[in-house]
């Protein structure tokens, strides 16, 4: 699934799975390497698309702060980002996940690993952080990041339960 447009997604989510109840919701753990932004949006999306499924948490190996850029693309879709910080790996040590999933691009950065999840799934994607050029061009890479992050929480959102 691909947005129109830059920025065309929405906050809500197109479809919406029956609601669940707190204690049956899936903890899905979203990992890169500084937690900065793809998981950091991936969190974000997840929490606001179907929180009322899934319980989200993010995290990286070396902690970073909240990139700007993913800031602001996610308030493009109406999704704050500003309550969220960057977190390491290791704050969930010992936790129980029902997914883990890898939004980094293991052939070209040293992902994190999280052994306690049932699931495992490796969504790379490109680190936007490392784009270079205007602030508008960099903007445009995190745009285009965040839209593929959305394209593929959409089909995880839409999976049968």
């Amino acid at each position: 699934m691909a947005a129109d447009a830059p920025g065309s997604w929405s906050a809500a989510p197109t479809s919406s799975p029956g609601p669940r109840t707190a204690t049956t919701r899936s903890r899905v753990l979203f990992l890169c390497v500084h937690n900065s932004a793809r998981s950091q949006m991936a969190e974000a999306m997840l929490r606001a698309w179907a929180g009322d499924r899934f319980e989200a948490h993010s995290a990286g190996n070396a902690v970073s702060q909240v990139r700007p850029e993913a800031i602001a693309v996610m308030d493009e879709l109406g999704i704050d980002l500003r309550g969220q910080r960057s977190k390491d790996v290791a704050e969930y040590a010992g936790q129980r996940f029902d997914w883990a999933i890898t939004t980094c691009d293991e052939n070209q950065e040293a992902c994190p690993v999280f052994p306690g999840a049932t699931h495992r799934e490796y969504w790379p994607f490109d680190d936007p952080s490392a784009a270079a050029g205007s602030p508008e061009e960099r903007l445009a890479t995190f745009r285009r990041v965040r839209d593929e992050i959305a394209a593929r929480m959409r089909e995880f959102i839409a999976r049968p339960t």
